[in-house]
């Protein structure tokens, strides 16, 4: 197997991963930022495990750690907007918001990297916004607030995405997963008495079933999956990737329908959009290599 295809086999098993993290979001039942905390918290105990911490500090230079750290908290902004838009709404309609990554990444990866724009990228991306259109019409006006969540998780996810991108080579992925992971759970620690304070019912600690999922979250959904889609970045470009990770919402959704049976809730445009989405996803490998032969 080439290295290609390898990366986007890791990809896929990954993004299924991810999607199986919004059942979980879910089912958890503490608040969006205690459950990025608890999650960080946990799969950074497990990198203690897997990392020589020591090694690390001594072997790459403080710019590069601190550079991840950064855009680790653009990872922290992501899960907790995105569990943010699960309470929201549901967990069907936060996975089908971060579609619009792929939108956001055609305009802002060309900028990031300063490489040649190119118009199928957005062209691609657009098909997506009458997805959304369906989405938002087939569901009940009290999930539009999640709706807005959702979108700017998807802004976040595709500028932590680029950025991985461009720096993928100054260290190992492994390394940058713990780097970025410590990111997110020094910027929650600081941010949480804030939200506390002003939201003093919000829930901190979990119950003993959430106890359960919190260690899946952590451990399987988060470190193992980081690992495998930052390996997956040496051989994919951002955009082809963001497009994998779009493949999340259907994924999720399956799921979500079988665990949660969250299409009672859902009406006929809402799987429209998917629909129209999930083409836009698929077309467009086989539109770039038939372009590229032309």
């Amino acid at each position: 197997m080439d290295a290609t295809k390898r990366a986007y086999l890791e990809l896929h098993l990954a993004v299924i991963l991810y999607g199986f993290t919004a059942i979980l979001g879910k089912l958890i039942s503490i608040s969006a930022i205690s459950i990025v905390w608890w999650r960080v918290f946990i799969a950074s105990l497990s990198f203690l495990f897997i990392l020589k911490v020591g090694a690390i500090i001594r072997r790459l230079p403080s710019i590069v750690i601190i550079r991840f750290m950064l855009i680790g908290i653009i990872v922290g902004l992501h899960w907790v907007t995105f569990y943010g838009s699960i309470k929201l709404s549901n967990a069907s309609v936060s996975l089908i918001c971060l579609a619009t990554t792929s939108l956001f990444t055609s305009l802002l990866e060309p900028m990031i990297v300063r490489r040649k724009f190119e118009w199928l990228e957005l062209v691609t991306g657009l098909i997506i916004l009458p997805g959304m259109y369906f989405i938002v019409n087939g569901i009940d006006a009290g999930y539009h607030i999640g709706v807005i969540v959702g979108l700017s998780s998807a802004l976040f996810a595709a500028l932590f995405s680029i950025l991985n991108k461009k720096y993928i080579d100054d260290a190992k992925p492994k390394e940058i997963a713990g780097i970025q992971l410590f990111g997110v759970f020094v910027f929650i620690t600081i941010c949480a008495p804030f939200v506390f304070y002003f939201q003093p019912e919000v829930q901190w600690m979990p119950r003993p079933m959430d106890f359960m999922y919190l260690l899946l979250l952590a451990l399987v959904c988060t470190t193992f999956a980081y690992i495998l889609s930052m390996r997956s970045l040496r051989q994919l470009s951002a955009f082809a990737s963001n497009l994998v990770v779009n493949l999340e919402p259907v994924y999720g959704i399956l799921l979500a329908a079988l665990l949660l049976a969250e299409y009672k809730d859902l009406g006929t445009n809402f799987y429209i959009g998917v629909v129209i989405i999930s083409c836009a996803v698929f077309s467009y490998p086989f539109l770039k290599k038939r372009l590229q032969r032309s």
